[in-house]
């Protein structure tokens, strides 16, 4: 069985309010996508590994790549002007017909790999496998008219990554044309009219944005090496 994963890592990191995207600062010692990109090498080293980045950027990732002495095995495609640009390019890159695909995001390095692992095996069988983690905290709607009302936490789900699907229907669904309700890859494959699938997340795997983020994430790495 053909697998890929797609690391989408095509962001400027403006909330971060540094010159230097978020994906390239480092957490542990070394830039916070190459922790990403080691998670799927570490977990399976035959997965096709497809990092997207702004095309400008290549030459300073190659760069990072050589002060760390990163050898991992990857293919640089550049991204487009929005994630969804970014991710169909991705999917343009692989050439192979039948397999499947995880598409996650290069800011969340926390993934676990029995996560990514049920992802792919989930959606060998289904056709889709989408990370979630469920609500700790009461939630409430906002109307219009500036009027609240709560809702069942238990009907809702937090969306991760990754998302992974079978190749040939994720393909099929980014050939259409982007609208605003795609929000992520689970909702351009709904809007073929497919269901997805839900697997358990992990709940450390967030997305790094703002420099409390790189704290934690450092914190969490420490804990890691304790164990």
């Amino acid at each position: 069985m053909n697998k890929a994963a797609i690391i989408v890592a095509g962001g400027k990191g403006k909330r971060m309010g540094g010159p230097i995207a978020k994906q390239y600062l480092p957490i542990g010692g070394k830039p916070v996508l190459m922790h990403t990109l080691e998670v799927f090498y570490q977990l399976d080293a035959s997965i096709e590994l497809i990092l997207v980045l702004p095309g400008d950027d290549f030459s300073y990732w190659k760069e990072l790549c050589q002060e760390y002495d990163f050898q991992i095995p990857h293919q640089l495609v550049a991204g487009g002007n929005s994630r969804f640009q970014s991710v169909r390019n991705g999917l343009h890159s692989i050439t192979w017909t039948e397999g499947l695909v995880a598409i996650h995001d290069g800011v969340r390095p926390f993934v676990r790999q029995d996560v990514i692992e049920e992802s792919y095996r989930v959606a060998e069988t289904s056709g889709s496998a989408i990370a979630v983690v469920a609500l700790k905290d009461s939630i409430r709607k906002l109307s219009d008219d500036g009027k609240s009302t709560y809702q069942e936490r238990q009907y809702f789900r937090l969306v991760q990554t990754p998302q992974t699907f079978q190749i040939d229907k994720i393909k099929k669904a980014f050939q259409v044309t982007e609208i605003q309700q795609f929000t992520d890859d689970a909702t351009v494959y709904e809007h073929q009219g497919w269901q997805v699938s839900l697997i358990a997340g992990n709940p450390e795997n967030f997305k790094i944005t703002t420099p409390e983020d790189l704290e934690y994430g450092e914190f969490l790495l420490s804990k890691r090496k304790a164990q």
